[in-house]
């Protein structure tokens, strides 16, 4: 599934083609995604300039004068940039988008879990946003808000972070990476947490994501940037999917366990626990 570096990677690629760009039309070939796609939407976009693209959590927006486009590419889902309007296309591909500078935004997606969604409300009354927490990359992600939201929380510290009303974009994969970083057990009460490890934390939350920016993703299943091409940030995981393999510290074997149903890496001796017994 894509998580956020994938998402901001894909919103990069097509960041160019795109922005100041004006609708010419609108091919819609299977409306059933997750959430059908509006049968008029041809009609509400048709000559209509695109005036910004963004990210919000895993949502690529466009943005027009009259409104916002919402873009989810769920568990399979890819944006390309076909140039070739002659080039075969893919049963999987499902909307495309034609642009005035003869090129056309294509969405494909073989599970169909994914959506596109026009809204004229505010961003903030939508409701897939209205209650997501602050972007990761973001100063105000820090300590000091970690620790606001950590207070009276038995939840494992890995849960909680990967808790998108907490903060956004931080799935299993940069979670058990950023919690090996900075050497806190996934199984820690959050409540426990400490200053020192929450800024370790937050550090190590920021630096993963930006380096898997950088590489362009994670190469996990179907993911593809825009140009067809994996991620590379796989080969730089340090834990996740290395169970009993050798940690790259200090040699103990990586465990694994569960933690809210997800896989979860760690090693048992850089990422020790100390759990506080509560007074009875």
């Amino acid at each position: 599934m894509p998580e956020l570096p994938e998402v901001e990677t894909t919103k990069n690629g097509i960041y160019p083609h795109l922005m100041g760009q004006t609708i010419l039309g609108i091919i819609i070939r299977n409306p059933k995604l997750r959430w059908p796609v509006a049968k008029d939407l041809p009609e509400i976009l048709q000559q209509r300039k695109v005036i910004d693209i963004f990210r919000r959590a895993k949502y690529i927006i466009i943005k027009f004068e009259h409104g916002h486009l919402l873009i989810h590419l769920g568990m399979t889902g890819i944006l390309k940039i076909i140039e070739d309007n002659n080039a075969p296309i893919d049963k999987h591909a499902h909307v495309d988008f034609l642009l005035a500078n003869q090129t056309r935004l294509r969405y494909q997606d073989p599970r169909r879990f994914g959506s596109i969604v026009w809204t004229t409300e505010e961003l903030q009354n939508v409701k897939a946003l209205k209650h997501l927490g602050p972007e990761p990359l973001i100063p105000q992600f820090n300590a000091a808000y970690l620790l606001s939201k950590t207070k009276n929380r038995q939840v494992a510290i890995k849960s909680l972070i990967m808790n998108q009303e907490i903060v956004v974009g931080v799935g299993n994969i940069y979670a058990n990476e950023a919690l090996f970083i900075s050497k806190i057990h996934p199984l820690l009460p959050a409540k426990q947490i400490t200053l020192t490890q929450s800024k370790r934390l937050i550090d190590a939350i920021k630096l993963i994501l930006e380096k898997a920016i950088k590489q362009g993703g994670t190469t996990l299943n179907d993911y593809r940037n825009i140009d067809g091409k994996p991620g590379y940030f796989q080969q730089q995981l340090l834990v996740y999917g290395r169970n009993k393999a050798p940690c790259l510290i200090c040699q103990t074997p990586i465990s694994m366990c569960r933690v809210g149903q997800r896989s979860t890496f760690f090693c048992q001796k850089c990422q020790k626990i100390t759990i506080k017994l509560q007074n009875n």
